[in-house]
């Protein structure tokens, strides 16, 4: 198993060497990870990642190679008290879930959840009113409502909440994945624009043939070597519906790296609002002000979305709509801002072209983008690319 585990690591792209093997087979000869599968993570983390950029690498490899091993030995084992809260989620049938009215308006659920702060003293469970647990309330955790404030729950369920009261953390995008297929490289080098920069370090043999025909000796010419002059701006959101999608926008995140020298990104969440950031573990406190990207980068940068835009509609078009924080403009002022900054933008959608005409966030999202909006297929991307260069 641990030769598996170490084979897995090479050919998954963590630098793994024999050294670093041997010793961890020496510490587990000292007894350092007893018969703790997490004391042999920690273990083997330590031993094999050199590098941060790595973890998540590592630790997607390590849950694959030991999925179903939870220990080893006589130790009892303590069922986590939110393991047996779940047991109480509420699941409806379809026709049951379309019985449940919504409270009407951002503004009445936003008041009513106020109430109910102000109100409640203690945890509830089920029900239709009060904040708590496997109820049918616009309010808590593991329940259904159309519409309504989820609090005290990782991931969503229904795709219903119109704001999350949680911290969330985001994995930053892997930008040296593989590309399963070179078509997202071949679509994005529509997006071209030449141009001979910087020392001249590359020979011009039409011009030495020419100056040296012309002198009678040998006039060596050289130019600047040639690189893609397009300048692109790449907005991706990430967390909550985005991420099924983590693979192809990597994909997409390592092709674009490698193809425009000239590239910046930031990443947002659902909607654009009044800051973004570079790394998602320190989004919180680590982050640039949107206006101070568009005073930044000039208005001939290309800019590309990508994200699923699928989200609560008031999250664009009302102050304070945004699941995670109180943005004092709404997103589709921001949304504005930027088309109006820059002329040359696009949106890149995970989500089948199909399906767009069921989802009002989507459809939102595409008249700001003035139906600019793509599916993220290697057919869309040459579509968004020759849009770009028009």
């Amino acid at each position: 198993m641990f030769n598996s585990f170490f084979y897995d690591l090479k050919n998954g792209g963590v630098p793994v060497s024999i050294k670093e093997y041997l010793t961890l087979l020496e510490a587990m000869k000292a007894g350092c990870a007893g018969f703790s599968v997490e004391d042999f993570y920690y273990l083997a983390r330590s031993a094999f990642v050199k590098d941060e950029k790595n973890l998540d690498k590592f630790d997607r490899i390590f849950g694959k190679t030991f999925e179903g091993i939870e220990f080893i030995g006589d130790e009892t084992v303590e069922i986590p008290e939110e393991w047996l809260e779940k047991l109480a989620e509420l699941y409806l049938s379809k026709e049951e879930m379309e019985e449940i009215k919504s409270l009407g308006s951002w503004d009445e659920i936003m008041e009513t959840l106020k109430k109910r702060l102000e109100e409640q003293q203690e945890r509830h469970q089920g029900g239709n009113k009060w904040i708590g647990t496997a109820g049918k309330s616009p309010f808590g955790a593991y329940g259904y409502n159309p519409e309504g404030v989820r609090i005290g729950q990782d991931k969503g369920r229904h795709g219903r909440a119109i704001k999350v009261w949680d911290k969330r953390e985001y994995k930053n995008l892997d930008d040296s994945v593989e590309l399963g297929t070179r078509n997202i490289k071949v679509a994005l080098r529509k997006l071209r624009q030449f141009a001979r920069e910087g020392e001249a370090s590359e020979l011009d043999l039409d011009d030495t043939i020419r100056s040296t025909a012309h002198k009678g000796y040998l006039d060596i010419k050289m130019v600047p070597e040639r690189h893609n002059a397009v300048k692109v701006l790449l907005f991706f959101d990430v967390g909550g519906s985005m991420d099924p999608h983590v693979k192809v926008c990597e994909e997409l995140f390592s092709a674009a790296k490698s193809e425009f020298k000239h590239m910046e990104f930031f990443y947002f969440h659902n909607c654009l609002y009044e800051k973004v950031w570079k790394e998602n573990s320190r989004r919180f406190n680590d982050f640039q002000s949107t206006l101070d990207v568009l005073h930044t980068y000039p208005h001939d940068y290309k800019v590309i979305f990508v994200g699923d835009a699928s989200m609560s509609p008031y999250e664009i078009t009302y102050p304070g709509g945004s699941v995670e924080h109180w943005n004092e403009e709404s997103g589709e002022v921001w949304m504005n801002r930027v088309t109006q900054v820059y002329q040359r933008a696009i949106w890149l959608n995970p989500i089948p072209e199909t399906h767009w005409t069921y989802s009002q966030s989507i459809q939102i999202m595409k008249t700001l983008m003035e139906d600019r909006m793509f599916p993220l297929t290697v057919s869309g991307i040459d579509r968004a690319m020759r849009e770009l260069r028009r």
